[in-house]
């Protein structure tokens, strides 16, 4: 998995337009392999971008937990810890 593409499931708040598209638009370019597209593969590319902007809204709108929802304020301080104990 790319490692730019963060969980959007479970967070308060919820995730944004924004998060969606972005973690869209890394999976494509990882799929594709590239970063930008040259112009002959603009449109296909973009429209990949917009159909799995899409699915995730859908996923995301389907599913369920009992599990009370994640602050992105701890969850972000916990990945800088991790990043940390194993940089330095």
């Amino acid at each position: 998995m790319c490692r730019n593409i963060k969980t959007l499931f479970n967070f308060e708040p919820p995730a944004t337009e924004d998060e969606i598209q972005a973690s869209a638009l890394q999976f494509v370019r990882k799929l594709s392999g590239f970063n930008k597209p040259s112009q002959a593969n603009a449109e296909a590319f973009d429209r990949a971008v917009d159909e799995v902007s899409a699915a995730a809204r859908r996923l995301l709108a389907s599913l369920h937990t009992q599990a009370p929802a994640r602050d992105r304020e701890i969850e972000a301080e916990k990945a800088r810890e991790r990043s940390r104990l194993r940089f330095g």
